[in-house]
């Protein structure tokens, strides 16, 4: 007997992963944990009153059409550190994007790191993403999210493709930072504009919010100074873009400012130069 492929719908992964924190004894617990699919968390041992958390998708991937959800909620008082086992990859798209959704909430005095390894973008991949937090008046937040546009020392190279990356940060309820990127189709010739990328294929978005913006911006500006970046700070945020030939010499410029924005302390202990 044989079974016609036409119509059949192609295997997906899906995965769904859910962490709340509350404060108890003076160091952040969990309240909630809960994983479905391919999304699982980790909660490796903590030497202080922190938690951290590392985000697996176990597909080992994403391609057209997969969708993972991942949400935060750090109580108040609490502080996490959220980071990914791995780069995730996103894979050539025969069909569908795919689409990765963050939802982080920060309460009263309360810090978020939400600090994942690379992202590695091969050709004709699809790729959606969103980052969505809400912000107590008093709580913090660094997040950083990068991009490679396929691993140079691999010899690979994103000629086209699709990706969008949404961010939408809001303090009580108020917008305080929104950004749309969004590369598609000539991916390649686009990054190749000076307007744009000028031809470097790794990049980076890192953003703080909260009262030390002003601060922080003192320590990270002459770390970024001589490579293709900048920082600005206003309305108690602060905003580092930086650009870079490959993955490496990015992560050569990314760590420190990571380390100057925590205040000194490292990158998680998954990440390595």
């Amino acid at each position: 007997m044989t079974i016609a492929a036409a119509g059949t719908r192609p295997q997906r992964a899906e995965g769904r992963g859910h962490l709340a924190a509350k404060l108890f004894d003076g160091r952040t617990r969990i309240r909630e944990l809960y994983q479905e699919g391919a999304a699982k968390i980790r909660l490796p041992d903590t030497f202080d009153a922190s938690m951290e958390a590392v985000i697996i998708n176990t597909a080992g991937g994403l391609t057209g059409g997969d969708r993972m959800d991942w949400s935060v909620d750090a109580g108040a008082g609490t502080r996490i550190d959220v980071t990914t086992q791995a780069c995730e990859k996103i894979y050539k798209a025969s069909a569908g994007i795919a689409e990765v959704a963050t939802s982080i909430k920060v309460g009263a005095q309360a810090r978020v790191d939400w600090l994942p390894q690379e992202t590695i973008l091969f050709d004709r991949a699809a790729l959606f993403r969103r980052l969505d937090v809400d912000l107590d008046e008093s709580a913090q937040l660094l997040a950083v999210e990068a991009v490679l546009l396929g691993r140079k020392a691999m010899g690979e190279a994103v000629v086209s493709g699709l990706f969008r990356d949404r961010w939408r940060i809001r303090r009580s309820g108020q917008l305080i930072h929104a950004e749309e990127l969004r590369l598609s189709e000539g991916v390649a010739a686009l990054a190749a504009r000076q307007a744009v990328l000028g031809g470097q294929v790794a990049f980076a978005t890192l953003l703080y919010a909260g009262p030390l913006s002003e601060a922080y911006l003192g320590k990270v500006r002459p770390l970024v100074e001589g490579s293709m970046g900048g920082a600005s700070a206003w309305n108690g945020k602060l905003v580092v873009r930086l650009a870079a030939a490959d993955g490496f010499s990015l992560r050569k410029i990314l760590i420190p400012v990571i380390s100057a924005l925590r205040n000194g302390a490292p990158v998680p202990k998954v990440w390595n130069l």
